[in-house]
């Protein structure tokens, strides 16, 4: 496949580092430079697009791709506001968009058994849930996207909660969420390609379920997976789709 790269900063490299070995060509790499000047007719030619991004820069790219009628592969998070807008113009307009927080195969394990976890937890009533995530000090959006999928998939499964609330440490405005919300803690430290853990706590005992990613290869080789099962489909898709324990 031809891969138009839309974000050329980190994982834009390791994408590409990703794409090359498995058998693909940069048709081209989108960076802040050149995105400004970009049209249709620069990423026409192109098989399928991956997108990481900024979350500015991310809406104006699918509309870009879906102009091209180029699939696009989109791991920016911070712009799931307009999910419902954009999901119907993919489909109005018969274009392909796959969307996720995290493309990593064992984070999507993580999403699929942090669901079976609630469900078991929901009838002890003794434990309190919440999620507390860890990235480098680059990321601009708090929580990650990774946190919130992860207390989605709480909130689908554990009745006693419905709404999250996010901490970000270091602020100053303190966060005590009530006994119906879903605590999400949010940590900034140099170079943490990302953590994330669910604690349930009792006064007996306390259960910990964590993901740790020690370099950001797991996000960037599933980003080019996901980029080959979108390849030739039309329709709009989160990664989670992807997997075979989701059927």
């Amino acid at each position: 496949m031809k891969i138009v790269l839309l974000g050329y900063g980190k994982m834009g490299k390791i994408i590409e580092k990703f794409a090359l070995k498995r058998g693909h060509q940069i048709h081209l790499a989108v960076t802040s430079a050149n995105r400004p000047n970009l049209t249709i007719a620069d990423i026409q030619g192109a098989d399928v697009a991956i997108d990481f991004s900024l979350p500015d820069a991310a809406l104006a790219n699918i509309d870009l791709c879906l102009a091209a009628k180029l699939p696009l592969v989109v791991g920016t998070t911070g712009w799931y506001a307009m999910l419902d807008q954009v999901r119907s113009t993919t489909l109005q307009q018969g274009g392909a968009v796959l969307y996720g927080s995290n493309f990593s195969i064992g984070v999507n394990i993580f999403f699929h058994v942090n669901k079976l976890l609630a469900s078991a937890m929901s009838p002890y009533k003794s434990y309190d849930v919440q999620v507390e995530e860890i990235h480098h000090t680059h990321k601009l959006d708090a929580p990650s996207g990774t946190a919130i999928t992860i207390a989605e998939g709480i909130l689908d499964a554990l009745p006693a909660k419905d709404a999250w609330v996010n901490y970000i440490d270091g602020t100053e405005a303190e966060v005590i969420p009530k006994a119906h919300e879903l605590l999400i803690e949010s940590h900034r430290i140099e170079e943490v390609p990302g953590t994330h853990t669910v604690v349930y706590s009792s006064e007996v005992d306390q259960i910990e379920f964590k993901h740790t990613a020690h370099s950001r290869d797991g996000f960037a080789l599933g980003a080019v997976i996901a980029a080959e099962w979108l390849f030739g489909k039309t329709g709009f898709f989160q990664v989670t789709e992807m997997f075979e324990f989701n059927k």
